[in-house]
């Protein structure tokens, strides 16, 4: 029997285009915050680069920002279930919070 009482499920729709699915590599991200809104800037560094090259801007609110982190955590929990342990450098054996280590750059 048909209920049409009933609200009816609908899905949520996203649209990713072409030039979107392609992505952005980014290295390092920024995080920065007001009483409003946290501001995540993605960015690419290079080797040999003086300046980090910020390749996307994404600004949530607070309880976005604290949904996205939940996800992040439930995410990483079901990659190391399957895949292992993500290994993080320790600093006393020399890892830097940046992604490659820094020297000074030669030609």
């Amino acid at each position: 029997m048909n209920n049409e009482k009933e609200p009816k499920q609908q899905g949520l729709q996203i649209e990713l285009t072409p030039d979107k699915a392609q992505g952005e590599y980014a290295n390092l991200a920024i995080i920065t915050h007001s009483p409003s809104e946290f501001v995540l800037d993605f960015a690419r560094m290079l080797p040999g680069l003086q300046k980090a090259q910020v390749r996307s801007r994404v600004i949530l609110a607070p309880e976005h920002a604290k949904r996205l982190l939940a996800a992040l955590q439930e995410n990483i929990m079901r990659y190391e279930q399957n895949f292992g342990p993500i290994r993080m450098p320790q600093p006393q054996q020399g890892g830097t919070i940046a992604p490659f280590k820094l020297s000074k750059g030669e030609a």
